[in-house]
């Protein structure tokens, strides 16, 4: 297939790119920008006019459900979602019913991925066995069967030896680990944010040092051992400040923040609004503002989604026995896009964290469209407003605290290796 999208404002931060370009692409390659290569002929042609062409969004946290929890959510639906936003590149935790800790499961997701080609499946491969936190799980092998880090999910690592061993399994392998900072203590009865609203709801709060104890830890374990190491949905303002501080010393670490820690705080609650419980908890206005200045100083590298669909019953009941997450896919983008609306960061920056940055984290090819590169590419219109109906999310989970927002931006095409995934007059190609 020979496509050519015309008339697009190309923006590529990595190759410093932002003008409007003609893109040529041939065998799911970029194979020039602005001429046609000679004896060039196009299959296909995409007006992109008054649209944004930038590489196909990677996120780098985003729950499938599958294997095990179908009826939350399948790879054949959230793949679509995923398309729908512009996601040509998704990284998955290991914590699926079957967790990811052994060759058999990820083979099961990548087969299962190859079955849709809507977007490319990376699985994270499990640091202990099982997640029990006891006995480490057989990295190498996760590795050679296609997973591109690991990581032990949301279940804290309590003991401090077997995170030492599993860093230094890792480091010898050169295999990033993926730290989700949770004290095993502190607030693990919590529902949100220790502070004011906790107080007025009467619910349980977690603290932020559930946050940042678990963060010093594994900071003085990655400067012992040297493994390279990122650290997920940082929420407070100290462990943006943590970070910050040990990357300027040299530390190998890297950092993503939610696209939703990034707009709502505790008072989004209001009165036990289960779609606001998330784990970590949205935390004060203080601490979404140090979110921010971190995205402005670089000690973030990403935002992700981290999409976690849900069936309706999920999010029915008291708020504390509520299940946690968002369903995140269909909202990255115009959520990130806002930051360029409120001034907080302008569109190259903002394209840089949702492209090449977190495939810098992954260490994987993508994420820019030189000459040579794959051809995943995200078309937006900038300027369209909508409204978010939760009902017609594409998405089986239609958990999200975002319904009735009103959005500018919306993506038109996706391109999967020069494949049309998903445009707006198809839906569902």
């Amino acid at each position: 297939m020979r496509l050519v999208i015309k008339n697009g404002h190309l923006i590529d931060p990595y190759n410093e790119v932002d003008a409007v370009q003609d893109l040529y692409l041939a065998d799911g390659r970029v194979v020039a920008i602005g001429n046609a290569p000679e004896g060039f002929r196009a299959e296909q042609e995409i007006n992109a006019q008054g649209q944004i062409v930038c590489p196909g969004l990677i996120d780098l946290r985003a729950r499938l459900r599958e294997p095990g929890q179908e009826r939350k959510g399948t790879i054949a639906t959230e793949t679509l979602a995923a398309a729908k936003g512009g996601i040509t590149t998704l990284c998955c935790p290991p914590d699926t019913i079957s967790v990811v800790d052994t060759p058999a499961v990820a083979d099961l997701i990548a087969h299962r991925a190859a079955q849709h080609q809507r977007t490319r499946i990376l699985p994270l491969g499990a640091l202990t066995q099982g997640l029990k936190g006891l006995q480490l799980a057989e990295m190498a092998i996760l590795r050679e069967a296609g997973c591109v880090g690991v990581s032990n999910a949301l279940v804290p690592i309590a003991n401090s030896q077997v995170m030492r061993r599993a860093m230094e399994y890792a480091a010898t392998l050169g295999i990033t680990v993926f730290l989700h900072p949770r004290d095993p203590w502190l607030g693990i009865d919590g529902c949100c944010h220790e502070g004011i609203v906790s107080a007025r709801l009467g619910l349980t709060g977690i603290p932020e040092t559930a946050e940042t104890v678990a963060l010093a830890r594994d900071l003085l374990l990655i400067e012992q051992t040297g493994v390279q190491a990122h650290f997920c949905h940082l929420s407070s303002s100290r462990a943006v400040r943590m970070v910050r501080e040990a990357r300027a010393e040299g530390l190998p670490i890297t950092a993503d923040v939610t696209a939703y820690h990034l707009h709502l705080t505790e008072h989004d609650i209001g009165e036990f609004n289960s779609q606001c419980h998330v784990i970590p908890p949205l935390r004060s206005l203080r601490d979404r503002d140090a979110l921010h200045e971190g995205l402005r100083d670089g000690a973030f590298s990403a935002i992700c989604s981290d999409h976690q669909p849900h069936e309706i019953d999920a999010k029915l009941g008291p708020f504390p026995i509520t299940e946690p997450g968002i369903s995140g896919l269909e909202t990255l983008l115009p959520l990130s896009l806002r930051l360029t609306q409120d001034d907080i960061l302008t569109l190259p920056e903002v394209i840089a964290y949702l492209t090449y940055q977190p495939a810098q984290v992954l260490g994987i090819e993508g994420g820019h469209l030189a000459p040579g590169q794959r051809a995943d590419i995200c078309i937006f219109d900038p300027h369209d407003h909508w409204v978010l109906k939760p009902e017609e999310m594409v998405s089986q989970g239609k958990n999200t605290p975002f319904g009735g927002w009103e959005f500018q931006g919306r993506v038109t095409h996706t391109l999967l290796e020069g494949q049309v995934v998903f445009a707006t007059e198809t839906k569902d190609p």
